[in-house]
């Protein structure tokens, strides 16, 4: 989602206490960074959504795939608008608009760990009934799998705690985060992507 929120989370732990209050939400010029980079993503994006999900997946997977898409593919006007709200290219409330895109940002995560979890359960039985039957080459690549869903599944839910903790007061956690917290998740959630992006780069090089 062009500039991911992890990192957001970074820069309000980075921040000086007088500029807290405004990073904890989403700071103007990372919000444009994310915008900017958004713009370039979404006809890449809205044609992987189009492309749909595999054949072979399981039907809750399958609406689970679409349902995040959708969640993703809302999100990017929304932020668009948030952002063009704060520089002034548009008359608009443009806290109204950042609630809505962290709330849609927030949905399409709770979808996505569900797909994870579905997914591992999938892999954990497959493995447990193929035990004797399966290939050692098989069951490795079935077990790295499995740890690739375990590690999204952890991303996610560090950022869904921070997509809460920025939506307005009074929705659960909303707003309590110390920012040292917030932070925190973050950093948890960037080193698991950065960890991911390096693992896929090894396995293409492979």
């Amino acid at each position: 989602m062009g500039l991911r929120k992890g990192q957001v989370a970074l820069l309000s732990l980075a921040a000086p206490r007088s500029e807290c209050c405004h990073l904890k939400g989403h700071p103007t010029r990372a919000a444009a960074a994310s915008s900017v980079c958004g713009t370039w993503h979404m006809l890449s994006f809205l044609c992987w959504c189009c492309r749909g999900v595999y054949p072979g997946e399981d039907a809750l997977v399958r609406g689970l795939s679409v349902l995040c898409n959708a969640a993703n593919q809302l999100y990017y006007p929304c932020e668009h608008l948030a952002w063009a709200a704060d520089v002034g290219i548009v008359r608009a409330a443009s806290q109204k608009w950042w609630t809505r895109s962290t709330a849609l940002w927030g949905c399409a995560l709770l979808l996505g760990i569900l797909r994870s979890l579905r997914i591992l359960f999938q892999l954990r039985r497959k493995l447990s009934q193929h035990k004797c039957s399966t290939s050692p080459q098989r069951q490795q690549k079935l077990r790295a799998q499995v740890k690739a869903e375990v590690l999204s599944i952890l991303m996610d839910t560090a950022d869904l705690c921070n997509a809460i903790h920025w939506l307005p007061p009074g929705f659960l956690w909303a707003g309590r985060f110390p920012p040292w917290l917030v932070g925190l998740l973050g950093t948890i959630s960037s080193l698991i992507g950065i960890y991911q992006a390096s693992r896929g780069a090894n396995s293409e090089a492979a």
